[in-house]
């Protein structure tokens, strides 16, 4: 098994449950009841792009795709241009390995207060607990070392999903306390950020939520949707199920959006793509830049090579397949950020998962093998020696060097 397992493994599994015959247990109700619960209120685009989720302003998101309303965003964030920013990105049990190396970049006294963060996937579990610092590293720890399959799903999903995310809810609900959204909140007041990735299914675009305006809304909407979001946002399409936020159109129009999995659309957040790309079609230079003194991304996945001799099943194709394409959308991911930071002059530093970590996992969220991983970020992180990647992922450099974008 590779360290790819994060998407790959799910589908794998879930195949194999159905390709080996295993009973997944039935849906509920009659055939009618079924079908009635499947049909949504009809909608429009228009709808969907003046709608607000039930109970709170539209303001409490933006299009992800939309670099003017990102633009706008940051304006009112005081803490964008002072503070370096953190991206989190998706890796399913593999945001161990960002959980140890924010618990080690603690320990070595260097880690900042950052002005922005933003979570995709996994990582979106993890950025509210990064985004209130060294006091969460506890909690962190605790979530990617004592987990295991049974408390992220269980199969027989019905009609949407293969699986059910049940006990990924029921851990969300735990941890996402009214006492974490008024911290939230505090740090939310200072001018800082906490951005976390979703995809939006009917218009196939990212939705960026402002968890900080939401924990600042609170009540029990705010508490809500702050926990909706982050189960939308790890939810792999077609193995876990979707997340229908209740919404209000135009003229009190009611229906349900669908939002899945953020690393549908991007592997991590740092800016709309159209930002990091449009220097090279002519956007004035200032139009392109972001504020951020420096960015630090921490992929949790590998994107060296990953060698198995593939079999001639249709599960084998399937395994090796998706782990090329989530290699290849991270490792093109990983490139545009590294172009944009060099052309406006924006210290950037990647982690990823290189081959200083050899150990294999043979299961989704096998606890041994996320123990493992969490120690080695947590050494990196203490160490400083986790960031600044480079095309052959072999060679790294300490954090505290000097900002630069080669190699």
């Amino acid at each position: 098994m590779s360290r790819d397992w994060n998407r790959r493994g799910f589908a794998v599994a879930a195949t194999t449950m159905l390709a080996l015959g295993l009973a997944l247990p039935a849906e509920a109700g009659t055939v009618a009841d079924r079908q009635r619960s499947t049909v949504r209120a009809s909608f429009t685009a228009g709808d969907l792009a003046a709608a607000r989720p039930e109970g709170l302003p539209a303001s409490v998101r933006l299009p992800g795709d939309d670099p003017a309303a990102f633009r706008a965003f940051l304006a009112g964030a005081a803490m964008a241009s002072r503070a370096p920013w953190l991206a989190l990105s998706g890796g399913g049990e593999n945001g161990a390995f960002a959980a140890g190396l924010l618990k080690g970049w603690s320990r070595a006294g260097t880690r900042p207060d950052f002005g922005i963060v933003t979570g995709v996937s996994t990582g979106a579990l993890i950025a509210p607990f990064a985004f209130l610092g060294a006091s969460q590293d506890a909690a962190l720890e605790k979530a990617y070392t004592e987990t295991s399959a049974a408390d992220v799903f269980e199969f027989g999903g019905g009609s949407e999903s293969l699986t059910d995310t049940w006990p990924l809810k029921r851990g969300i609900e735990r941890s996402v306390t009214p006492t974490l959204l008024e911290a939230v909140a505090a740090e939310h007041r200072k001018g800082r950020r906490l951005l976390v990735v979703t995809t939006e299914l009917d218009s196939l675009r990212p939705t960026l939520w402002d968890m900080g305006a939401i924990a600042a809304a609170g009540g029990p909407a705010g508490l809500k949707l702050f926990r909706e979001v982050m189960l939308a946002s790890a939810a792999i399409p077609g193995i876990f199920p979707p997340v229908m936020i209740e919404s209000t159109g135009p003229g009190g129009k009611r229906f349900q959006e669908m939002h899945a999995d953020g690393g549908a659309t991007a592997p991590f957040f740092v800016a709309p793509g159209r930002t990091m790309l449009d220097q090279v079609e002519g956007t004035p230079p200032a139009d392109g830049r972001l504020p951020a003194p420096e960015i630090y991304v921490v992929v949790n996945t590998s994107l060296a090579p990953d060698f198995q001799v593939a079999q001639r099943s249709m599960l084998s194709i399937l395994g090796r397949s998706l782990s090329a394409m989530i290699k290849a959308q991270t490792a093109g991911a990983v490139a545009v950020t590294k172009a944009f930071a060099a052309r406006t002059g924006m210290p950037v530093h990647i982690a990823t998962i290189d081959q200083r970590f050899s150990q294999t996992s043979q299961a989704p969220f096998e606890q041994g093998y996320m123990r493992a991983l969490f120690a080695h970020g947590e050494r990196l992180g203490k160490a400083g020696t986790a960031f600044d990647w480079s095309a052959d992922t072999m060679v790294t450099s300490a954090t505290g060097r000097s900002a630069s974008n080669a190699p």
